[in-house]
């Protein structure tokens, strides 16, 4: 009996550890370690600052670094020398070495702490308020390397193909979005600055800016957008969009964008 209840222990553990990942120990994760058969070693332990834990008869052990599935057979080598064929199983009890780090000023900065895995869309979801974020320059840092960036199609579009899975100590990058409006000129019956709406297209803004005035080129718009240093020009058709119905000529705008409408010279 005791065998089938060691068994479906084992194999808890072993579906724990799976859902979880591969898991790093880190300092103050709490964990429980138990050696079949031997009830003195069956104990809950902290991983001390300094990385390691200490083990009834083995005395201090390095924890930190290591994945649980790793950590039981550094014990269950070292254990030999006390217990004959020693089958050790480590469960990560408590988790608080494992953090995510978020600042940029398009949400509000904080650590936030995986207490399970966790994917980089599961975490935006959690992170209130984000109005003034620029999702587009937005960037995942691990090390000093950018593993990810741009996390509008993933949280605006939906896009979850497009997610990835967070790691202890990775880093968010969220931006603020420093020009807010598209700016509508010429050709309209009221020039202005429109404030940004997500998905706005270019017909909504020339008709937000009073539609075409009477000598309106609608053959000659011109989207300018920077990207970067360099600023992009967007000819747009809107003469095939109204009478032909071209869709493609009805382009997403960006924060930033102006829009252009030519005079026609005759």
């Amino acid at each position: 009996m005791k065998r089938i209840l060691f068994l479906v222990t084992m194999l808890f553990c072993f579906v724990t550890s799976a859902a979880a990942g591969d898991y790093i120990i880190g300092e103050g994760d709490g964990l429980d370690i138990a050696v079949w058969g031997v009830k003195e070693l069956n104990f809950g332990v902290k991983v001390r600052p300094d990385g390691k834990i200490t083990v009834p008869g083995l005395g201090d052990i390095s924890a930190s670094g290591h994945e649980p599935q790793k950590l039981q057979k550094v014990l269950e080598e070292k254990l030999r020398e006390l217990v004959k064929n020693p089958i050790v199983t480590v469960t990560v009890r408590e988790i608080t070495n494992s953090k995510v780090y978020v600042f940029g000023g398009g949400v509000k900065s904080g650590i936030y702490d995986l207490s399970r895995r966790t994917s980089l869309l599961q975490l935006l979801c959690t992170l209130g308020e984000a109005k003034t974020a620029d999702w587009h320059k937005s960037y995942l840092l691990r090390g000093n390397k950018k593993i990810k960036e741009n996390f509008y199609k993933l949280f605006i579009s939906g896009d979850i193909t497009d997610d990835v899975q967070l790691e202890s100590g990775d880093s968010l990058f969220i931006p603020l979005l420093l020009d807010k409006n598209v700016y509508v000129l010429g050709a309209v019956n009221a020039s202005k600055s429109i404030e940004y709406r997500e998905g706005m297209t270019i017909i909504e803004a020339v008709m937000d800016a009073g539609g075409f005035a009477k000598f309106a080129d609608m053959n000659d718009v011109q989207i300018r957008r920077k990207v970067g240093d360099k600023e992009q020009v967007i000819p747009v058709k809107m003469k095939k969009l109204i009478n032909d119905g071209d869709l493609k000529q009805n382009v997403p705008l960006k924060p930033g964008d102006y829009v252009i409408v030519k005079e026609s010279l005759f």
